[in-house]
């Protein structure tokens, strides 16, 4: 069974690829890039840790590169600054969704646990998981970040994940905490959102 890992830069995201590829799930590891937004620095930690992965597992995945600034931008231009982060997990989630198609896979899976950051509210995680009909699988959803940093260090992507880098710099300053899916909706509606995610999946490419 395969599953698109949504692997970002960070420390939770490749500990919840690990503990599902541990399962025995083949894995499509995708990295949204998020340039002119964040740096090349963040495209080099993410294909480190696509790597480090494969060799933690000892199997090798599936790594795909999404170009996601373009739309970033178009969501920031368009809609309201505050519902950014979740408009943006809903676009990539639709990706996902695509991509999933493209290489048969069953799946997504994602680093989030629950109430660390804006995005990762128990309100916006309900309105974030209704932009796909796929199930989405959360390992870490109840590990506090002492937990997870263990797992990172024992499988060798801690020390990436900390390298220097620069963090998304669209992100809003006051991310909304509490969405509701009738606001997204709206706010979605001002743009193609369809268009937008069927270039993303389009332009995703695969790298080694």
């Amino acid at each position: 069974m395969r599953a698109i890992v949504l692997l970002s830069g960070g420390i939770d995201s490749p500990v919840a690829g690990y503990l599902m590829g541990r399962q025995g799930l083949d894995l499509i590891l995708a990295h949204f890039d998020n340039r002119p937004f964040t740096s090349d620095a963040e495209i080099d930690k993410a294909t480190s840790l696509m790597r480090r992965l494969d060799h933690a597992l000892g199997k090798e995945s599936i790594k795909v590169l999404v170009p996601h600034g373009k739309a970033q931008a178009e969501l920031a231009r368009c809609c309201r600054r505050n519902m950014e982060c979740v408009l943006c997990r809903r676009m990539m989630l639709r990706v996902a969704e695509r991509l999933a198609k493209k290489y048969d896979a069953s799946c997504i899976v994602t680093g989030e646990s629950l109430g660390q950051v804006a995005s990762q509210t128990l309100a916006n995680i309900n309105v974030e998981e209704r932009a796909t009909a796929l199930p989405i699988l959360r390992p870490l959803i109840g590990f506090d970040k002492v937990e997870i940093e263990k797992i990172a260090k024992e499988i060798g992507t801690y020390e990436i994940s900390t390298r220097p880098g620069l963090c998304c710099t669209i992100a809003p300053k006051k991310p909304s905490t509490y969405s509701r899916l009738d606001a997204a909706l709206a706010e979605e509606s001002k743009v193609d959102i369809d268009i937008l995610a069927d270039r993303e999946s389009a332009e995703a490419v695969e790298v080694r």
